[in-house]
């Protein structure tokens, strides 16, 4: 079904770039920046609960990030340290997760709620006002696929996150699904008793793809805060975190099914803010900004009970107990 969407968003795009090539970019740029974090929120999600861990707090793990981002960069002169900070700040977050959930066998919905709660308590005790990137962020673009009408200027024309997330998609799809490491991590989330008579060290495991998961949230705080604005503000992750984990439900825990969902949420947005602009509709600005919110119930609602969460997703491993 996503990938239909997927495949309807390009034909009616370039439906649209044939009779206004300036627009239906603009829209469709908007619609992936939008999608940007949300997409890396998603496989943060996904490589969790494929591996048995429920992460809540990716919520709070992209706006830590992007404080720790933009700032270090303030302080220090170097954009490319402050990407550093960010990234690594969001492999702290999950490297904590993962430790208090498999370690201590918290309740993984609690470690979420409190990351999110630490994050916000942060991040807004420590923000100072006036506070600007030394520069902005570099734009790359791909040789050749840059060129492509409508697709090139949108999607292989960009900031490294950007391009980043292309990849992160791409090979996360293929390493969940061809590799050793995936059919481990798929192990472990569905059956881990299974995967530990077969000599897999599930904890040990679950330990790493949550600390690294915590990579991908990362770099959607540092796209926030340095690539798409060039600046920080408090509560600047405004819900996706959550958008993120709708998303990874809608697309059924694959990663290509929720880029698909998450170009949905970001083309919604922007048609509705262009039919504004051209005062084709005249709703409030506030409805467009609810959009997405409201989107995230209604698919929620259709998604619910059609897709199935790893078995063992939430489920603390004892080895010996089974689970």
């Amino acid at each position: 079904m996503m990938l239909l969407i997927l495949a309807a968003v390009l034909v009616i795009g370039f439906a649209w770039y044939a009779v206004d090539g300036t627009k239906a970019t603009s829209i469709l740029r908007f619609a992936w920046s939008f999608s940007i974090p949300l997409v890396l929120g998603a496989l943060t999600g996904i490589v969790g609960e494929r591996s048995g861990i429920v992460n809540i707090g990716i919520e709070g793990q992209i706006l830590a990030s992007a404080f720790a981002g933009f700032f270090t960069a303030a302080a220090t002169g170097s954009v490319w340290i402050g990407l550093l900070a960010g990234v690594l700040t969001g492999l702290a977050m999950g490297a904590f997760l993962g430790w208090v959930a498999v370690k201590f066998q918290m309740d993984q919905i609690i470690a979420g709620v409190v990351l999110n709660i630490v994050a916000t308590g942060i991040t807004s005790f420590y923000y100072v006002q006036g506070k600007a990137l030394p520069v902005a962020m570099p734009t790359f673009e791909i040789p050749l696929l840059s060129k492509i009408p409508l697709i090139g200027p949108v999607f292989f024309r960009g900031g490294v996150i950007a391009l980043f997330t292309l990849l992160a998609v791409a090979g996360l799809s293929y390493a969940l699904f061809r590799t050793r490491w995936g059919l481990r991590t798929r192990a472990i989330g569905e059956y881990p008793t299974a995967a530990d008579t077969a000599g897999i060290n599930v904890n040990r495991m679950r330990l790493i793809n949550t600390t690294f998961a915590g990579l991908l949230a990362g770099a959607a705080g540092v796209y926030l805060s340095m690539e798409q604005t060039s600046t920080f503000e408090r509560g600047m992750s405004a819900g996706k975190g959550f958008l993120a984990l709708a998303i990874m439900i809608f697309g059924a825990w694959f990663p290509g099914r929720a880029l698909a969902a998450a170009l949905f949420f970001g083309l919604t947005s922007g048609i509705a803010s262009q039919l504004q602009a051209d005062r084709v509709v005249d709703i409030p600005q506030q409805f467009v900004n609810l959009l997405p919110y409201v989107l995230t119930l209604v698919v929620l609602a259709v998604a619910a009970g059609r897709v199935r969460a790893p078995a063992a997703e939430g489920t603390p491993f004892v080895k010996g107990e089974g689970s």
